[in-house]
């Protein structure tokens, strides 16, 4: 098989496996998280005298359920006690496998943009590794020094480093692999928490109490806390993960900012949520998020192109040529680059180059983000007669 080929195979199957287990981690971080702010304090005498801190009854799928979490710790370990491990744990190797698929292994195409800076494929992938481990020793030593003292500066603080890394990385990477690489280390420092804090607390806990040992609450109360964290990290990550799709926000020439604001908008959204299942509902940060979100979209919105007057307009052949030059390696019937028409677009016909003029516009004129990297080479004078030819109708 060509190695093409095998890159796509591979790419798809972890983006399966990275899909399954991520949705199984959020879920269920956003189910505790619901638990967590939505128990109230029992009324059961028997159940207070046994330490329990909070229930709440719930039905789902026909059956009546009443979970209960204790103040502290139960009296007794349980025989069997499920630990929410990994979900997170291969999500984030699925995630890292994957991005070298994608990125690493092909560095050339997608880590360097020589229009925005001169760095190598290596110093590109070293630059991506190195942003993760970066992202969670900053985190971490942030959390430490702050996350009991004053939440509100830990998380200002923090936002000015992530708004940072985004700048940098966006003035270093090629824009799609900026943005991949900056929600790669919030979802590192995700599963660092519950790889280094959450799990071991857990852990130690169930230790002392087989050791018939009083249970240490600061153990729950800080893997809360880191808990909480990747509650408000996980929409950021989300957009992240699916922007490479959207080449209007990662092309955009103050993309950093576009980035951080999407992800702002995301965390004001997820707050309103979290405030709601302590029962509180204030409309304020939703209302305020949507609008972060739409004005940037408002904001980034490519210009029409408009036809100029008195300029000849471009015919079909002549953009064919062109297309045919620079598109068909990757979407043709027969590719050359690619083991496959991408996307399934085939653009190696008159017929399927005008069939295909809205799609060719926005993303060779408009968004400039085709051909992939540029690696066919197409010139701005070329990207100008395209826009041309669409203006005047695309005959």
């Amino acid at each position: 098989m060509e190695i093409a080929y095998l890159i796509d195979a591979s790419s798809l199957l972890l983006r399966w496996l990275h899909l399954i287990v991520g949705i199984a981690w959020i879920g269920a971080s956003f189910y505790f998280v619901w638990l967590d702010n939505s128990i109230k304090p029992p009324t059961d005498p028997k159940l207070k005298e046994d330490g329990v801190g909070g229930e709440l009854w719930a039905m789902h799928g026909g059956g009546f359920y009443n979970p209960q979490k204790y103040a502290v710790a139960p009296k007794k370990l349980p025989d069997e006690l499920h630990f929410f491990f990994w979900p997170s744990y291969t999500t984030w190797i699925s995630g890292i496998l994957l991005m070298s698929v994608l990125y690493y292994f092909q560095a050339a195409t997608y880590m360097v943009d020589p229009a925005i800076s001169a760095i190598t494929p290596a110093q590109s992938v070293g630059i991506g590794l190195a942003t993760l481990v970066i992202g969670w020793v900053v985190y971490d030593l942030l959390a430490r020094l702050l996350i009991e003292r004053s939440q509100l500066s830990f998380a200002v603080i923090y936002t000015a480093f992530v708004t940072l890394v985004s700048w940098a990385l966006c003035h270093l990477l090629a824009g799609r692999a900026a943005y991949i690489h900056v929600g790669a280390m919030i979802a590192t420092t995700m599963s660092a928490n519950v790889f280094f804090w959450i799990i071991p607390a857990q852990r130690r806990q169930v230790a002392a109490m087989k050791l018939g040992e009083a249970v240490d609450p600061a153990l729950g109360r800080r893997a809360k806390q880191r808990s909480y964290h990747n509650n408000y990290l996980t929409l950021p990550v989300l957009f992240s993960m699916i922007s490479n799709h959207y080449a209007a926000t990662y092309n955009h020439a103050w993309n950093w900012v576009v980035l951080v604001l999407l992800m702002a908008g995301s965390v004001l959204v997820r707050h309103f949520f979290n405030l709601r299942h302590f029962g509180i509902t204030r409309w304020e940060f939703p209302i305020a998020g949507m609008a972060i979100i739409l004005g940037v979209l408002v904001w980034i919105a490519p210009i029409p192109t408009r036809a100029t007057a008195g300029q000849p307009v471009p015919s079909l052949a002549e953009v064919t040529s062109i297309v045919t030059a620079r598109c068909a390696g990757c979407h043709a019937e027969h590719p050359s680059i690619m083991p496959v028409a991408q996307m399934g677009v085939m653009l190696d016909t008159p017929a399927r180059v005008k069939q295909y003029a809205q799609r060719i516009h926005e993303r060779a004129v408009q968004l400039k983000n085709m051909p992939l990297a540029n690696m066919t080479g197409m010139t701005d004078a070329e990207r100008s007669l395209i826009g041309h030819w669409y203006a005047a109708g695309a005959k």
